[in-house]
């Protein structure tokens, strides 16, 4: 870490990081991890996605798609990873219901 950053701990469902970020950055690290904490802990509460890599992929998923919805990223961006979100997402979905047909 640089002698401008610290560590900053912040906690992502049950689990505790720390991640260097610069004292002026701190607050809005913090309010990230709330946000992202509160997203994972929605998805984990609907019962339809097993296991923190696959809850906090689909976070990012759900996040990136509200990103491109409001239009604040540049449409360049969303021509080059929009078609591979899309793709990642369609995955994600046939994983998760032939996971469920395999629970039933």
């Amino acid at each position: 870490m640089s002698k401008d950053s610290n560590a900053v701990k912040v906690h992502i469902l049950d689990k505790e990081y720390l991640v260097a970020c610069p004292d002026e950055e701190k607050d809005s690290l913090l309010s990230s991890a709330k946000f992202l904490n509160d997203k994972m802990a929605d998805i984990r509460a609907s019962g339809k996605v097993v296991g923190i890599d696959r809850i906090a992929v689909m976070a990012a998923l759900n996040l990136a798609h509200d990103v491109l919805e409001a239009g604040s990223i540049d449409t360049t961006l969303l021509d080059t990873y929009g078609p591979r979100i899309q793709g990642l997402n369609k995955r994600i979905e046939t994983a998760l219901s032939e996971y469920k047909l395999e629970l039933n």
